[in-house]
């Protein structure tokens, strides 16, 4: 019983934590920490700009910008299929008796538009990662870690 209520658990939780996941990794929302200094998503837009990107590739992010986004709006279907899967799984959960097989296929189908999803997103991450130059790569990469240095340091003195 305790390992059905773990796996019941799972797939209820899991596709709505990786839909948080995918919504913050992609910059979706400022959240709370979002202020100066925080340690808030902004899809990296911030150590973008001190990149110092070229003309160039600015008028290349751009462009995947607008595809990227394009991309989004034309994939409104995804987004209506997730949601009606979410409508199903309450009304699995609030039905009369549970249909093991149903929730686990549902789970299944929830769980594989959400994998699509931050593939889909990681995609858009990495052809943008592909304009910059080796150095500013590297740079990236220094900022990134400066960031979450200063993120853990944030976390830490809040949580003493």
């Amino acid at each position: 019983m305790k390992s059905f209520k773990k796996t019941l658990a799972m797939a209820i939780v899991l596709p709505l934590a990786l839909g948080s996941a995918s919504a913050m990794a992609y910059g979706g929302g400022k959240g709370h920490h979002g202020g100066k200094g925080g340690c808030g998503m902004d899809g990296g837009k911030k150590m973008f700009r001190e990149l110092d990107l070229t003309s160039e590739q600015k008028a290349q992010m751009k462009t995947l910008r607008e595809s990227h986004r394009e991309q989004r709006q034309a994939n409104s279907d995804n987004r209506d299929a997730r949601r009606a899967s979410h409508q199903q799984m309450q009304q699995l959960l609030l039905a009369d008796s549970f249909n093991e097989a149903e929730v686990r296929q549902l789970a299944q189908q929830m769980s594989e538009q959400q994998l699509d999803h931050r593939v889909a997103m990681l995609k858009n991450r990495h052809d943008m990662l592909n304009i910059l130059t080796a150095e500013q790569k590297t740079k990236l990469q220094e900022l990134q870690s400066e960031r979450m240095a200063k993120c853990d340091a944030h976390r830490d003195a809040k949580s003493n």
